[in-house]
């Protein structure tokens, strides 16, 4: 069966009365059923016009369930977004961002999901609803393992806030994949940093995807290059900052190459980071 409520309210009263597959942009949920992986019934949830944009309040930032990474990439966002704004552009082609959804790559967990480092080093909140009521959890938390979520059968994901208080300084995000385009990551990195006039970090967020089943946030390495300069945080990066992270092998790398890589790749994206430009990358 295939419904398509318009309010969200309909689509609420649906979920607490059935296992639903939500259907957003699709670009899971249709290579999934050619694979066969879904066999429940299909809640398309991309008529509800109130999941849609991006919101600023006082206090905090809300990107609604149906945001797409194109709409991400055209929205005038602080410059701390940009190591979203960077990961979004490296979501598949143009036709999938357009169509893919920022929360559809939280929900669907993997491991290799480009939105999750990015998201992490801004303090991400993810806002959950039923017609039980309204719950929020840290996007840490939300995230159990590969494919995993704690996402409830009637629940709906509505939106992500991310706190201005987490909005200061640069982000940059790097990918490392077997080529350029279009290829799901080996490692992946996102830094956030802030610098204060003598050009000492005095804040930072640190990330890494594709080496654990759950995107990580390297909390040792983050405290062991605050009051350093850029040279010396990247001379800082060591492997025991990586002990946190569980790699695997598969076809696209060996875990032992994926340990060595994320220390180069985050040496890069420190420096990427700290001599970004003070622009955010808004695209008209």
């Amino acid at each position: 069966m295939y419904v398509k409520p318009n309010n969200l309210d309909d689509a609420l009263t649906l979920l607490a009365q059935a296992k639903w597959s939500i259907l957003a942009g699709g670009t899971d949920v249709y290579p999934n059923l050619q694979e066969g992986y879904i066999e429940s019934d299909t809640l398309d949830i991309s008529g509800i016009r109130e999941l849609h944009g991006i919101r600023e309040t006082k206090m905090e930032w809300t990107i609604g369930a149906l945001t797409t990474w194109t709409d991400l990439i055209k929205n005038d966002l602080p410059i701390a977004f940009n190591a979203l704004k960077q990961a979004a552009k490296e979501v598949g082609s143009i036709q999938i961002q357009n169509r893919g959804t920022i929360v559809g790559n939280l929900c669907n967990a993997s491991p290799a999901a480009d939105g999750i480092p990015p998201l992490m080093i801004l303090g991400a909140t993810i806002n959950l609803t039923s017609v039980r009521g309204t719950r929020s959890i840290t996007l840490q938390n939300f995230i159990e393992g590969n494919r995993k979520t704690t996402r409830q059968v009637d629940e709906l994901v509505t939106s992500v806030t991310i706190p201005k208080s987490s909005c200061g300084g640069k982000s940059a995000f790097s990918k490392l994949g077997s080529r350029k385009y279009m290829v799901i990551s080996i490692v992946m990195v996102a830094v956030k940093l802030e610098l204060g006039d003598d050009g000492l970090i005095r804040d930072t967020a640190i990330s890494v995807g594709a080496c654990s089943e759950i995107a990580k946030r390297l909390e040792t390495l983050e405290e062991t290059i605050l009051g350093k300069t850029l040279e010396q945080a990247i001379r800082s990066v060591d492997k025991f900052h990586l002990i946190t992270l569980s790699p695997i092998t598969d076809i696209r790398a060996p875990k032992t190459y994926r340990i060595i890589a994320a220390q180069e790749i985050i040496k890069r994206t420190i420096l990427a980071c700290g001599c970004a430009e003070d622009k955010n990358e808004y695209e008209i």
